[in-house]
């Protein structure tokens, strides 16, 4: 079904007389809805900030991981408390990942990357199987907030 002979019905029109005034409002309703809906979808997963992350670590009702891959670890440093988790290894055979869900199954997972957006698919992910998870968005934002890190020295 197209779309556009949906919003032309709506605007009481057929599709072979829309007028390019009606062309352009329902491009941008079509384009509203995208938004709206990947909006919809993104809100699902909690977003919290280095800070309100820190003080769930330190008491222990939480745990964090970055999922970045080991040569940004090696580049940029790491949240001294993070736990080192590839999002290539999520995506794949979850060597590192299994061990890591099975232990921290009641735990609330909170995440990070280098900008929060592979760290929300994780987070997302995880939420779909049942998992307590939070995005805390990018390492930048950890180490301007003066949360600890740790340099990550590379393996051959």
């Amino acid at each position: 079904m197209n779309p556009k002979l949906i919003c032309a019905g709506l605007l009481g029109e057929t599709a072979g007389t829309v007028s390019i005034n009606n062309t352009m409002k329902i491009n941008r309703l079509l384009a509203a809805l995208i938004v709206a809906t990947g909006l919809g979808f993104a809100a699902d997963i909690a977003k919290i900030e280095p800070s309100a992350a820190a003080a769930l670590i330190a008491d222990g009702k939480a745990v964090l991981v970055d999922v970045r891959e080991p040569a940004e670890w090696a580049e940029t440093g790491v949240v001294a408390v993070a736990t080192l988790l590839a999002k290539s290894d999520f995506d794949g055979s979850q060597t590192d990942w299994k061990p890591f869900l099975e232990k921290n199954k009641e735990q609330q997972i909170i995440l990070y990357c280098r900008s929060g957006n592979r760290s929300g698919i994780v987070a997302k992910a995880l939420a779909e199987k049942g998992f307590k998870v939070a995005n805390a968005g990018g390492f930048k934002a950890w180490a301007a907030a003066g949360q600890p890190v740790r340099k990550i020295i590379p393996q051959p």
